[in-house]
């Protein structure tokens, strides 16, 4: 059942969505951190997994809150798509600093700071968003912020195209062709984190437009 205005509402949808979104956030400055300043890279690593996990608690804390609620803000498959939505997102973070370690990478790229830097404002926006998702008199300032998110999303594909043009330049033995396809992988992972909170951006517009 969707909440209608004259029931009563479960702010603890919105403030467990809130806690989610600032989680994301911590993790993509977790991540920067890691990319910008590339030492003490085990204990780094752990920061961004620790915080994926805290990411897996508030998701699960969400799908327990959803399967114990008979009023719920907005549709169920919307809060479940928001809720895996927001997962994924740190997960694609938590993967690419994971294979930073586990591919022993001894310098990363500097696009990779660059593209971290673009998530984490991304990231800022989807925590600054958050907590208005279930205002309809903020449909503007969230239309806004979905649109900035989509315009750091264009920053972030621009960076990824030239890492992918230039990838291999000056590659000429195995071992390198090997290095260059780990950093290109991680790469990868960190443009999905960008293209995924612009989902996460769109699902919460999505969301307003159908309750306004």
């Amino acid at each position: 059942m969707v909440l209608s205005k004259f029931m009563p509402s479960n702010p603890k949808f919105s403030e467990k969505f809130a806690a989610a979104a600032r989680n994301a956030h911590a993790t993509a400055q977790a991540l920067v951190d890691l990319l910008e300043h590339y030492t003490d890279v085990e204990a780094k690593v752990q920061r961004v997994r620790d915080l994926e996990h805290e990411g897996d608690r508030l998701t699960d804390e969400i799908t327990n809150l959803l399967a114990e609620s008979f009023i719920v803000p907005f549709d169920r498959e919307d809060i479940i798509s928001l809720n895996s939505e927001l997962d994924d997102l740190v997960d694609d973070m938590e993967d690419a600093a994971v294979k930073l370690s586990l591919y022993s990478i001894q310098q990363p790229l500097p696009q990779m700071a660059q593209l971290a830097r673009v998530v984490e404002q991304q990231c800022a926006l989807l925590a600054q968003g958050m907590p208005l998702i279930e205002q309809n008199s903020k449909l503007a300032e969230l239309t806004r912020i979905a649109k900035e998110i989509r315009a750091l999303e264009d920053q972030g594909d621009a960076i990824s195209d030239e890492v992918q043009r230039h990838l291999y330049d000056g590659v000429t033995d195995v071992p390198g062709m090997i290095r260059a396809m780990r950093s290109g992988e991680i790469v990868a992972l960190i443009e999905d984190a960008s293209d995924q909170a612009q989902r996460v951006a769109k699902t919460v517009e999505s969301i307003l437009l159908k309750n306004a």
